[in-house]
């Protein structure tokens, strides 16, 4: 934890106006057009846990004091219209509800359990919470619970027993849910709740599914399934794979393998997956053992396009983002950490970074693959618009990448606290 800094309680007028030292004219800072929320989850002597705004158009801090946001203010999810920001605390599973506008908590609500995946419908009225372990009466636990943004209060329950993760199409009409130890996908249909038509259908047929992505008519859904690396056991060898899903007949279709993926993203029509296989990959030029896989999938075609193994850090994929020059930014929790202890001695954390528009740049060696010198696990990613900048949480301090060098900016923002997660707010 980098040393708290003390800040001064500043009167905040409509404008933004503090009394400068020495006399009593006044000066206006430059007002924050591009901001960041930081989420920090320490409150220890000076510091406060909250949530922290940051201009990111000139990677400084904002002269306010920390959003309350729970007792350990972690993942966030800004709505689509860039109204809210929810922030889940993990110590009381608190959600938090952030008026962007006003930089204030305006509701909060205590879940009954824990979250790591929720999601916003497009019109951005409702939340999609999955709760793994919220108690069913006469069922196994497991709830996606609905949350309306306007009263944040919940609204409704969908029974998914142990839920994990949430995925929505374009238009809201179908959440997919995805639970632990499990190869099927609930299919869930908002306009169905209160109507007493059915409102989710499990579809099986699947490999541990951990997440969706959707055609712009939501009416085929690609599944990714994480496979033998989420505790499936492999059939004709097959660590992973990608399915589509037929949403007009919640019909599945034929699983493609690839060798690992608990993450993906999707650009255009290449989806990119990142996992660790269960049978060991080959790692060189590292004291690390085991290392994960990157791969490159043309949804177009349903085919793997890399000809060669990407080889990025081990751990538990679940972190990814692309940021400027087509660099994609790959995180990780609990991988194999490598630290020095001598000068010059490799340092290998839980990053890896991938150029996604040619196999060399500047400093990248062949395969295209940076992995920084920096230890911990990655727990927020997110690249700053029109800018060749990266915001990064790893081991809880925020790093900015300059995604022209793949390193470190020479300036950087010194957050109190140990930060988690960081989203920027603005359009």
């Amino acid at each position: 934890m980098r040393r708290a800094l003390i800040l001064l309680s500043f009167s905040l007028a409509a404008g933004l106006l503090f009394l400068s030292c020495g006399n009593s004219s006044t000066s206006t800072p430059p007002r924050i057009t591009s901001r960041a929320f930081v989420s920090q989850d320490v409150s220890a002597g000076n510091i406060t846990a909250g949530v922290q705004i940051l201009d990111a158009e000139r990677d400084a801090r904002a002269f306010v004091a920390p959003i309350s946001a729970g007792a350990t203010p972690g993942i966030m999810v800004v709505t689509p219209n860039r109204v809210q920001t929810l922030v889940f605390s993990a110590a009381d599973n608190a959600l938090t509800f952030i008026s962007n506008a006003g930089e204030s908590a305006v509701a909060r609500l205590t879940l009954p359990g824990f979250t790591e995946s929720f999601v916003i419908s497009p019109d951005s009225l409702r939340a999609y919470v999955a709760v793994p372990t919220a108690p069913v009466v006469g069922q196994s636990p497991g709830v996606v619970e609905v949350i309306n943004l306007n009263t944040g209060a919940i609204t409704a329950g969908v029974n998914v027993p142990a839920v994990r993760y949430v995925s929505i199409g374009h238009s809201g009409n179908r959440v997919l849910a995805f639970s632990d130890n499990s190869d099927s996908v609930a299919v869930i249909t908002p306009s169905n709740i209160g109507t007493g038509n059915p409102v989710v259908t499990f579809v099986g047929g699947f490999y541990r599914p951990v997440a969706a992505f959707f055609t712009s008519d939501d009416n085929t859904a690609f599944v990714v399934n994480c496979g033998h690396e989420c505790g499936g056991t492999p059939v004709n060898d097959v660590e992973a794979s990608v399915q589509t899903l037929d949403l007009t007949t919640n019909t599945p279709g034929t699983p493609v393998p690839v060798k690992a993926g608990s993450v993906a993203l999707v650009n255009g029509a290449t989806m990119y997956l990142a996992g660790t296989p269960v049978a060991p990959s080959l790692c060189t030029g590292t004291k690390a053992t085991a290392c994960g896989l990157l791969t490159a999938f043309d949804l177009t075609t349903m085919t793997v396009t890399n000809s060669t193994d990407i080889v990025i850090t081990d751990g538990y994929h679940n972190r990814i983002a692309l940021g400027a020059n087509g660099q994609l930014f790959v995180g990780a929790r609990t991988c194999t950490e490598i630290v020095a202890i001598n000068k010059g001695d490799e340092v290998r954390g839980c990053l890896s970074i991938y150029n996604t528009l040619t196999s060399a740049v500047g400093n990248v060696p062949p395969g295209g693959v940076v992995i920084p010198p920096a230890n911990g696990d990655v727990t927020g990613i997110q690249p700053i618009a029109k800018r060749n900048v990266v915001y990064l949480v790893q081991g809880g301090e925020l790093q900015i990448y300059d995604t022209s060098t793949d390193k470190l900016q020479a300036k950087q923002i010194d957050i109190s606290g140990q930060a988690v997660d960081v989203k920027t707010v603005d359009f």
